[in-house]
């Protein structure tokens, strides 16, 4: 089959693709230094080099946070060249960086092919705050969970993240808040001027993170490496909507904190509001939480429960809250229904919340009522969605068909 020229089906705004941008190299971001290891030695990079050539990598990787191999400037010529042959380290494609009126940013970035997919995009929103800034990090495209108040899970799933997409996140977003020491900064620096921006991150962007527990685990294990991101075990929560037999397994192999998208007190309820409950029902979810490794009041579980009118946000309903947690170490956030286009929920009335914020204080728990963030650009909590499903036509025309030019090539 003949080559096609696929430059008049792209559309004016896409930049043209050539096979190159299909063939994958290996990346050097989100493997583990044994990993990396074995990468190297296939390259040819001798033995008694090796761990030193780890070391060196992991800290302009992790600490300066370069994506350019030539940036690396404590390692030779030659080695440069033979990292940018084989391996990449570039960061994904910024489809859109928003910013809110309170300074909340969003990015959609894309990703290139893995396989025989295509690019696949994904939401991540950063929260500052006094005192500390947040990352929202996804761990899918797109969820299989179909919670019926959240926008993210209107898409369908599309794949799981790798570890290097996860950590990509984390690493764009210091790139783009000036979060890495300068170029030009000495090298014994490891922190800018001013501090970290991006002093906490949270599993609670799309997607479920225990579906993907494997790129979750190795992605965070990673950022809270001690001589690299360095980001403590404690400023990084793990958020499930109740995937019981991973939660155990998150507190042993992993070891950060834990929170669970409760948001219903009655089996009933929330086998409606959250699916995953018919197969995970709320004493099982409860008694997983009870045995969470190293559960204690210096590290409780966060229960977070969105404030829909009408529909569980009574006073009844908050007395059935405390009696489920009863024994359990925890914190409540409660978190005001963020609208968007096609929900049926609304918002409870303020009122009712700070009454249902009020009983759960008296009963010994905290309970912050959460500060809506990003609404203006649909960053806030349940609204992210990738634009991953709703490609442009044209742009799956000129995937498609620059697919079939490599492949008329190959034959």
């Amino acid at each position: 089959m003949p080559a096609m020229d696929v430059m008049s089906v792209l559309p004016a705004k896409t930049a043209p693709m050539r096979p190159t941008d299909f063939v994958e190299k290996p990346s050097l971001i989100g493997v583990t230094r044994e990993e990396m290891a074995d990468l190297l030695k296939e390259k040819g990079v001798p033995d008694r080099q090796v761990r030193m050539r780890v070391s060196q990598l992991w800290h302009w990787l992790y600490i300066r946070g370069v994506s350019d191999f030539d940036h690396m400037t404590n390692v030779s010529k030659d080695l440069r060249e033979l990292l940018k042959r084989h391996f990449t380290i570039a960061r994904p494609e910024i489809v859109e960086e928003q910013t809110s009126n309170d300074g909340t940013r969003k990015w959609l970035l894309r990703f290139p092919p893995r396989g025989a997919g295509r690019p696949v995009e994904i939401e991540s929103v950063y929260i500052p705050e006094e005192g500390r800034g947040t990352l929202c990090i996804s761990s899918q495209v797109g969820c299989t969970l179909t919670c019926t108040f959240c926008h993210t899970g209107t898409q369908k799933l599309v794949r799981n993240l790798t570890a290097e997409e996860i950590l990509a996140q984390l690493l764009l977003a210091r790139d783009r808040l000036g979060d890495f020491p300068d170029r030009d900064t000495p090298a014994g620096a490891i922190v800018p001027a001013e501090g970290r921006k991006i002093t906490n991150i949270v599993m609670m962007g799309m997607g479920e993170p225990l579906y993907n527990f494997e790129n979750v685990k190795k992605a965070l294990l990673i950022a809270s490496d001690g001589d690299g991101l360095s980001l403590s075990k404690r400023r990084i929560t793990l958020s499930t909507s109740g995937v019981v037999p991973e939660i155990y397994r998150t507190g042993e192999e992993i070891g950060v904190m834990l929170a669970i998208s409760l948001h219903a007190v009655r089996d009933e309820l929330r086998d409606m509001l959250v699916p995953i409950n018919k197969k995970y029902p709320l004493k099982e979810l409860l008694d997983a939480c009870r045995a969470y490794p190293g559960l204690s009041n210096a590290r409780r579980i966060t229960f977070e429960y969105v404030m829909l009118k009408d529909v569980n946000d009574s006073l009844e309903d908050a007395k059935r809250l405390v009696q489920l947690l009863k024994g359990i170490p925890a914190k409540i956030n409660l978190i005001p229904f963020n609208p968007w286009p096609g929900t049926n929920y609304q918002c409870s009335e303020w009122a009712q919340i700070e009454k249902f914020a009020d009983f759960i204080n008296s009963a010994g728990y905290a309970s912050p009522i959460r500060t809506p963030r990003g609404r203006d650009i649909l960053a806030a909590c349940g609204q992210l969605k990738s634009e991953s499903e709703r490609m442009r036509k044209t742009e799956r025309l000129a995937f498609e068909a620059m697919m079939i030019a490599n492949h008329g090539a190959d034959d």
